[in-house]
């Protein structure tokens, strides 16, 4: 993929419009039904004939599953067949969700990562070229067509049950949280100086501060805080440019991803950690059986603790920011990051001097590394992995996803990723809500047999070593065979 294509500030599976391809599209593939214009009109009962209207081209599932490369990429959304080829590269989310997606229903997918779908419509529009046939079910025939029926219900229901409507002041007191503790941080060093102890307790307290941003970072990014894309986007731009030094459009691009397509390799880019972690049980394999060993990786799950917990942040995130915002020339985020340095300059610097704050600043994010390597490893690592099967929305997210045990400690620990199987299920959905849908969820799993996982949080932190170990024993097995 490039890394100069448009990967935007939402996960929007549309964009802006570009002229109608329905024309090239009549004689591209083979249609079920022509396309051609009706020419006799239906006489009425007032006497009046109705305007002649294009018709739609028909579609099996056969043909447009053929449409399913990045040069040609069609996809289906409530039974209508869109083209995205030309378009995909100015996609807000990025190409490769489209490409995820060619092929394939994106109903469910469609509607989970919008917002305000009205406006979202418009845009479709100059992409639609048909629409399924008659005769061909709504999704693929391979897919429980009874299950995505239920779902589509469900979603309905949590609708009905306005469990998308935002809390504002939820959402205020997290922000006041935050701004209040950095605030501290600064007056106590100005209060008291630049003692170690102040050190010690101030980078506690902006440890904290960290964390709780990066969590409502992840809210704005989804559009769960405002009714507005705009103000999410705003707000977005603010928490994870501004207050943690790093890019929201990367940071969007990769993470839409991961949801779209969770746990699915090597499209989830969350699970692609090669070659420095081997994860689940198929890449394992593949390494050992290819004789690849970068590193030694039967203890994969010991260097774990020395690597994968203490420099995700400090070192793998701020690269890979880095990296986007110089490679795409992302002048906006570069700006908005360079905040974040000027205002810790300007804070702290007088006590630190330039190399001090930047040895404060790194400091924070390497003790603040394990506890967001926990949170956002401990729902996944341990689950299912596998290549691409093309499920439904409901199955390729509870497979893949697990939940820790409601308190209010383990809420605010994980900002409520501790719900995580509704949060991947419906990613718009305030997570001040997720406690009162989980229930509704888990009755859904239950009549299709599907494992709704909840367990305590420090199994699951153990979880996380004991898949690493699993896969590692895999890569050794395939690795030493004769």
């Amino acid at each position: 993929m490039k890394l100069d294509e448009k990967c935007g500030v939402n996960g929007s599976l549309v964009g802006r419009t570009e002229p109608h391809l329905g024309e090239e599209h009549q004689t591209r593939g083979k249609a079920v039904a022509s396309a051609g214009a009706e020419v006799s009109g239906k006489q009425e009962a007032n006497g009046k004939q109705e305007v002649p209207r294009k018709s739609l081209n028909m579609y099996t599932w056969q043909e447009i599953q053929r449409h399913n490369q990045q040069a040609d990429q069609w996809l289906v959304i409530n039974r209508k067949v869109y083209d995205v080829t030309g378009w995909a590269g100015r996609h807000p989310g990025g190409r490769r969700i489209l490409t995820h997606y060619a092929g394939e229903d994106a109903t469910d997918v469609f509607r989970a990562v919008h917002l305000e779908l009205d406006v979202v419509q418009l845009y479709l529009k100059p992409l639609l070229i048909g629409e399924l046939a008659p005769g061909e079910p709504s999704q693929e025939r391979h897919k429980n067509s009874q299950l995505v029926k239920d779902f589509q219900e469900l979603r309905k229901t949590v609708e009905a049950m306005n469990m998308f409507d935002p809390n504002l002041g939820f959402f205020f007191l997290h922000l006041a949280q935050i701004l209040i503790l950095e605030v501290l941080a600064w007056l106590t060093v100005y209060q008291f100086g630049s003692g170690w102890r102040v050190t010690i307790f101030i980078t506690f307290l902006l440890i904290i501060s960290q964390a709780q941003s990066g969590f409502l970072q992840h809210d704005a990014g989804h559009l769960s805080i405002f009714k507005k894309s705009k103000w999410n986007h705003l707000l977005h731009k603010f928490l994870m440019c501004h207050l943690k030094g790093l890019s929201g459009n990367w940071w969007n691009y990769r993470h839409f991803q991961h949801h779209v397509k969770t746990n699915i390799y090597p499209k989830d880019p969350d699970i692609n950690m090669g070659p420095l972690f081997l994860l689940g049980d198929l890449q394992p394999v593949k390494y050992g059986k290819k004789k690849i060993k970068y590193i030694d990786y039967k203890k994969q799950h010991l260097y774990f603790y020395m690597v994968g917990l203490p420099l995700l942040m400090p070192v793998y995130f701020n690269a890979k920011s880095m990296e986007m915002m110089y490679l795409r020339r992302d002048w906006g985020d570069i700006a908005w990051v360079s905040s974040f340095y000027i205002r810790h300059f300007i804070t702290f610097g007088p006590f630190y001097g330039i190399f001090g704050t930047l040895l404060l600043m790194y400091l924070v994010k390497f003790l603040e590394s394990p506890w967001i390597a926990y949170v956002t490893q401990m729902s996944h690592i341990p689950m299912q992995m596998s290549t691409e099967e093309n499920r439904d929305w409901l199955s390729t997210q509870v497979l893949a996803t697990c939940n820790i045990e409601q308190s209010f400690f383990n809420d605010w620990f994980t900002g409520h990723l501790n719900f995580q199987i509704e949060h991947h299920l419906f990613p718009t959905m305030p997570r001040h809500n997720y406690h009162k849908v989980a229930p509704l969820v888990r009755s859904l799993c239950a009549k299709h047999g599907l494992q709704y996982v909840n367990k305590p949080m420090l199994t699951a932190f153990g979880d996380i070593v004991r898949a690493l170990k699993k896969s590692a024993a895999l890569w050794k097995d395939a690795y030493y065979e004769t």
